[in-house]
This record gives C-alpha cells, sequence and structure tokens, in this order.
C-alpha cells in the first residue's frame, strides 16, 4: 500500500513540478504575480524566473522518471536534494528577518510540500535490479 502510494505520488509530484516549470519558463510575468509572496521577493526578472523554471521542469522529469524506472533513483534524489536546499533558503530567509515568518505559511503547500514529499518517496519506492547477479 505504502508503495503503491509513494509511486502514485511520484508520478503526481514530477507532474506537478514540471507543469510549474513550463509555467515559469513559458508566462514568466503571469507566475510571477499569481504566486503568493513572490512579489515580495524583489522585482520581476523574467530570465531568473524562467532559469528556475528550467530548474522545477528538471526536477518533475528525474520524478516521473523514477516513477517509471526505479533504477533513476538517483536522478529522484538530486531533485529532492534541490526542493530540499530551496525550502531551507526560505527557512533561513525568515529566520534572518529577510523574508517574513508568516511568508513560511504561505510558502508551506508550494516551498515546504514538496521536498518533505519527495524525500518520502525516494525513501518508500524500493530499488529493483534489472539483473539478478551471482552471490
Amino acid at each position: 500500500m505504502v508503495k503503491s502510494i509513494a509511486w502514485l505520488l511520484g508520478w503526481l509530484l514530477g507532474l506537478g513540478l514540471a507543469a510549474n516549470g513550463l509555467v515559469m519558463m513559458g508566462i514568466p510575468d503571469a507566475w510571477y504575480a499569481n504566486v503568493p509572496g513572490a512579489v515580495d521577493t524583489g522585482p520581476f526578472n523574467a530570465h531568473f524566473v524562467r532559469d528556475v523554471g528550467a530548474i522545477y521542469v528538471t526536477c518533475g522529469a528525474a520524478f516521473l522518471w523514477f516513477a517509471a524506472s526505479p533504477p533513476a533513483r538517483p536522478a529522484a534524489q538530486i531533485a529532492a536534494a534541490f526542493l530540499a536546499i530551496h525550502g531551507l533558503i526560505h527557512l533561513r530567509d525568515a529566520v534572518a528577518g529577510r523574508e517574513a515568518v508568516t511568508q513560511l505559511l504561505s510558502d508551506a503547500p508550494a516551498v515546504f510540500l514538496p521536498p518533505v514529499l519527495a524525500i518520502w518517496i525516494v525513501l518508500a519506492l524500493p530499488e529493483r535490479r534489472d539483473r539478478t547477479f551471482p552471490e
């Protein structure tokens, strides 16, 4: 049951990350204007939003690949690491006073939940060997 949930969440997380990244790359101004708290982080920079969008597309692809093929675990681990580091940056900015602590609440679904899910998915799905090796 846990493996089935992790597998389904792997697909959903992959699709969500990739979709977010595609929106960031395709219509960065609309993404910036409509994501809660984004306008509070500084002036709009389309190139920067597209760059970050490319990272999200890559992370999404990593989770889709992992959901389809367990040997792609290292790709998902790297994507999970990016998501976790990104969340830690937001947390550090709040602790340092560069971001309102209340911003952490609006960051929760899009900044803190994805790395928690990503790490859980990577840990919950078993490794599978494509070949058997002699013992």
